[in-house]
């Protein structure tokens, strides 16, 4: 349950055979899919299988956008988030619902620097599991970071975590906070 909760098994593979009951190793593969939309019933869940052909349904190639169509950090962008200034690990102080986290280690970063950013936790129940920030502010002497949604496995004070800059994909901020505009993906000059 906490698996599908926290999307483990998004798009993942489906095999469907017709197998001899008395001999398993006798079996014709009889349709390929991946695992679509689940749906979530009190103890139950439904699954949409997809079919091979639901991946031509996806849009492939560029938009012709204002913003820019690659992910911060990625081989297109170009941006090291391994720096110092890209990169900020810390702990959990403290909880406010099950999205706002209270944090220490990222005092020295302006408000909004991890907005839209990847929040990796390093240790607790959540080990491993990413989410994207939804806001990063600091008020006086306090520093939250708020996430888009809850993670499957409660949090606790003093989980451990690291969390990447963000960046909302605008032509100034690729130029003033990363100095990368020359690898901006998007067309701000359009009509």
């Amino acid at each position: 349950e906490t698996a599908l909760a926290s999307g483990d098994f998004d798009d993942a593979a489906i095999e469907i055979f017709r197998v001899n009951w008395s001999n398993t190793t006798q079996r014709v593969l009889m349709r390929q899919g991946s695992l679509g939309e689940v749906r979530r019933s009190g103890s139950a869940f439904t699954a949409e299988v997809r079919g091979l052909s639901h991946y031509l349904q996806q849009p492939k190639g560029r938009l012709f956008q204002f913003g820019c169509d690659a992910e911060v950090g990625d081989a297109r962008c170009g941006v090291d988030l391994a720096l110092p200034a890209h990169r900020g690990t810390g702990a959990i102080m403290a909880l406010e619902g099950g999205r706002v986290l209270i944090v220490s280690g990222l005092d020295t970063y302006a408000p909004g620097w991890f907005t839209r950013g990847l929040l990796s936790m390093a240790s607790g129940a959540n080990a491993t599991r990413r989410i994207e920030v939804k806001r990063h502010g600091v008020v006086g002497a306090l520093v939250s970071l708020e996430i888009w949604q809850a993670f499957s496995a409660p949090l606790a004070a003093g989980d451990a975590f690291t969390v990447t800059v963000g960046c909302d994909k605008q032509l100034a901020t690729c130029r003033d906070r990363f100095q990368n505009a020359r690898n901006y993906r998007g067309f701000p000059h359009m009509p």
